[in-house]
């Protein structure tokens, strides 16, 4: 029996899946440092334009696969205005508009929870019991890491509208992207879903936000790691995991992510997380592994 290739492993996916929780979690901060020099839409336009610079090269060289039908290129634009317009825009403008980090990490980590009721509704996935309570698990894990820095007194109205447009985004952009575009090659989706993202967030970035850009070499660097590092690599490795296991277990991933960001506070900053974030962080692992982990072929362990 052949064995599979390394692409096609479980350790493939591994690597993905740690690839994409470690530039998730650095994302928070690379956001956090552009905004210090341009607005949400400004900074999103300006962090797609590099984006698209970027792809252009790529495609053409690779000459990848285009969509075949207006109908399959409507679902990639569709996509990709869920992932990376609404979901960023919303994210993007909690912070500007002052809600803690804390609070934006603990809303966007329900996407595993409402990812899970939305498959096991209309999806047709079953998970079992141990799958649900890592569920429940990871998500009470997240709110002990960052409940130290959760202080509702800064939670506006605009902020929680925008957290939940964030939310919102991102989990109908990721199943949207598993169920109507399981075979675009990404790289032409991402060309396509910049382009067009640029088309939405440039006039809202003259009209709402004058275009203002404080420049500096903080926000050069905070672009290209996010483009690179995060819209183009991470969301990658994200549908490339979609395509290939649960959508449970691969958005189970998200409650890893604010792990990075207090261990990326620990090293930049100094902060030592608190002994409760510390307890937290055991119990996000613990959640995470209930719902990800898959008995060994031929095992009888229930999936």
């Amino acid at each position: 029996m052949p064995q599979p290739s390394f692409l096609q492993s479980r350790a493939f996916e591994t690597l993905l899946a740690w690839y994409f929780v470690s530039v998730w979690g650095s994302g928070f901060l690379a956001t956090k440092i552009g905004l210090q020099h341009a607005a949400p839409f400004t900074f999103l336009t300006l962090r797609f334009a590099f984006g698209l610079a970027c792809l252009i090269p790529i495609v053409l060289i690779t000459q990848p696969r285009w969509p075949t039908s207006r109908r399959e290129l409507g679902h990639v634009i569709a996509g990709g205005l869920l992932m990376h317009a609404v979901h960023l825009s919303g994210s993007h403008y909690t912070q500007y508009l002052g809600i803690s980090a804390g609070i934006t990490a603990l809303i966007l980590s329900v996407q595993p929870l409402v990812t899970a009721l939305i498959a096991a509704r209309w999806m047709g996935e079953r998970l079992s019991p141990r799958q649900w309570w890592g569920v429940v698990a990871g998500l009470a894990g997240v709110a002990l890491i960052v409940w130290h820095k959760v202080d509702v007194r800064e939670a506006s109205i605009g902020s929680l509208v925008a957290v939940t447009v964030a939310l919102a985004g991102v989990t109908a952009g990721t199943l949207y992207h598993r169920v109507f575009c399981p075979v675009v090659d990404l790289r032409v989706a991402a060309l396509v879903q910049f382009a067009v993202t640029i088309a939405v967030l440039s006039p809202l970035a003259w009209l709402v936000e004058g275009f203002v850009v404080k420049w500096s070499w903080a926000l050069a660097g905070s672009v290209a790691f996010l483009v690179i590092g995060a819209s183009i690599l991470a969301v990658s490795a994200l549908h490339t995991l979609m395509r290939r296991g649960q959508a449970t277990r691969v958005t189970s991933l998200v409650y890893l992510t604010p792990i990075f960001a207090v261990g990326l506070e620990l090293l930049m900053f100094g902060e030592v997380p608190s002994a409760l974030s510390i307890v937290g962080i055991v119990v996000t692992c613990f959640g995470v592994a209930l719902v990800a982990w898959r008995p060994p072929p031929g095992g009888n362990a229930a999936a």
